[in-house]
């Protein structure tokens, strides 16, 4: 009985939601009426933590706030149609709290329900405009390029924080990334769905040097990457990461991992994702500061009207000596369609023009450095539509100049990085143990270069690889490859295989 009764006494007892205190933040005084709502909805989650807990409701109605801290045990419920307004002032936001909701180092917080967090970018945005021309508000690059992202909150930033949740709102036009989990560990993300494409830098969800997340059920439709994982200091990094069932829209990529990469990228897995009208890739790896990322399953993806179906970069953009690794990755069941044009056209931010030399229409892409190879990747049930319709008179790379592709080791990664590429389908360079299975390219009008081009591989397996019957020749190029085989149907297949030694 006695052990009984210590066991009773150890086990901490959850009240169900239902039985948990609510805090209405009207009874604080909030109201739709007033500037900023901040203070009032302060008191309702201080109080709701000094009591040990509790959820903080934002009833119907359109609340103004300036920046909000979540504290333990407390979950923020917004209730159907009602609206958290970021402020539109920007001295209303301080340099250490840039986002209309945070959290620093707190456990078992969320947002929840069917209401809307919204930036309002556009009123923010020329209010610090206003700010910076007379001076008020300093920042080193806005005269050159746009305000840094120091001066632009996002809607939610948690940063070392354990147990999150957010489930069900709606999140709208953010001045910078809409919403970043930095450090925390435990994050579930859930039915959500996030628009904003009212300024740049505008990723949809940023989970950064995070553990045990997982992101379900969710639409983003964002000025930049639709959803993005990174690494910003050398001993962190992402880990146990699941994407699942989620619908994509950017104007730069749908998935990527980078291309913040100090530290690394373990254990991710994507399942059941939709991509369209996207800019860039559908999906986007990249290792190029440093970092690792290792042991990636991509499976079920389907993509249309996107400019580039997926790419694997290992680049050097660190200054110190440490190079990136990327190895054991997986993308299987994908289907991708990219058009000649621009897919993004029409959006209120489209992705920029490209600053590299004009280009025909750009394949999927492997590329490492020499002696820092791309090592075990798989690729299989593959089938990727391009639009063709290349011409030698926009951009010509022949097949005895391969090595007139540049390396560019620090750029910035992007499927265009090398100007125009000398494959239509896929290109692969600087790699070890690449397997392709029941891969399938396609084109819609006829495209002057080889379908594939394998340049500096050790270890490729083609099995199943499928190419039109009326694709130019030479249709397969191997160029340093070592340990190839083959296996079942490589259409066209003999001759127009060669071996390039230049």
């Amino acid at each position: 009985m006695k052990k009984f009764f210590i066991l009773i006494l150890l086990v901490p007892f959850a009240l169900p939601l239902s039985a948990q205190k609510r805090y209405n933040i009207a009874d604080y005084g909030a109201a739709a009426s007033k500037a900023n709502n901040a203070a009032s909805i302060q008191q309702a989650i201080d109080a709701a933590a000094a009591n040990g807990g509790g959820i903080v409701v934002v009833p119907e109605g359109n609340f103004v706030t300036g920046p909000l801290s979540l504290k333990s045990n407390v979950e923020l419920h917004l209730a159907t149609r009602a609206v958290l307004m970021g402020s539109a002032h920007r001295d209303d936001f301080a340099e250490n709290h840039m986002a209309v909701v945070s959290a620093y180092g707190q456990r078992h917080v969320a947002i929840t329900g069917k209401g809307v967090i919204n930036g309002q970018a556009h009123l923010l945005i020329a209010d610090l405009l206003k700010l910076l021309r007379e001076g008020k508000i300093k920042d080193e690059q806005w005269l050159t390029k746009r305000p840094t992202e120091k001066n632009r909150p996002n809607l939610i930033f948690f940063k070392n924080c354990k147990d999150v949740k957010v489930i069900g709102i709606s999140l709208k036009d953010a001045a910078s990334w809409v919403q970043n989990y930095k450090e925390c560990d435990g994050v579930v993300i859930d039915s959500m769905t996030v628009n904003s494409t009212a300024y740049w830098n505008n990723d949809g969800i940023d989970i950064v040097d995070s553990k045990n997340v997982k992101i379900t059920n969710s639409f983003f439709n964002a000025a930049d990457d639709a959803i993005c994982l990174k690494s910003e200091i050398a001993d962190g990094y992402c880990e146990n990461v699941v994407v699942e069932n989620c619908t994509l829209r950017s104007s730069a990529n749908g998935f990527k991992l980078g291309t913040g990469s100090v530290g690394g990228f373990k254990n991710i897995k994507v399942r059941n994702i939709t991509v369209y009208d996207t800019y860039r890739s559908a999906i986007a790896l990249e290792a190029v500061d440093g970092g690792f990322l290792e042991n990636i399953d991509i499976r079920n993806v389907r993509a249309k009207n996107t400019g580039n179906a997926f790419f694997i970069r290992l680049g050097h953009r660190n200054a110190d000596g440490r190079y990136s690794s990327i190895k054991d990755v997986m993308i299987d069941d994908v289907k991708v369609q990219v058009p000649a044009g621009k897919p993004d056209i029409g959006y209120p931010l489209e992705g920029p023009l490209p600053k590299v030399p004009p280009h025909n229409v750009m394949p999927a892409s492997i590329a490492g450095l020499p002696g820092h190879l791309v090592q075990n990747v798989k690729l299989q049930n593959i089938e990727i539509t391009y639009a063709g319709g290349a011409s030698k008179e926009k951009a010509y790379v022949s097949i005895d100049s391969l090595n007139s592709v540049p390396e560019n080791a620090a750029g910035y990664p992007e499927f265009n990085m090398f100007g125009e590429l000398p494959a239509w389908g896929l290109y692969i360079r600087h790699a070890q143990g690449i397997q392709l299975k029941r891969f399938i390219i396609k084109f819609g009008q006829s495209d002057f270069r080889p379908a594939m081009i394998f340049d500096d591989v050790t270890g490729l397996a083609l099995n199943e690889v499928s190419i039109p019957a009326d694709s130019p020749q030479p249709a397969l190029v191997y160029k340093g490859v070592s340990k190839l085989s083959t296996a079942g149907l490589i259409t066209p297949t003999g001759a127009n295989a060669v071996n390039v030694q230049k």
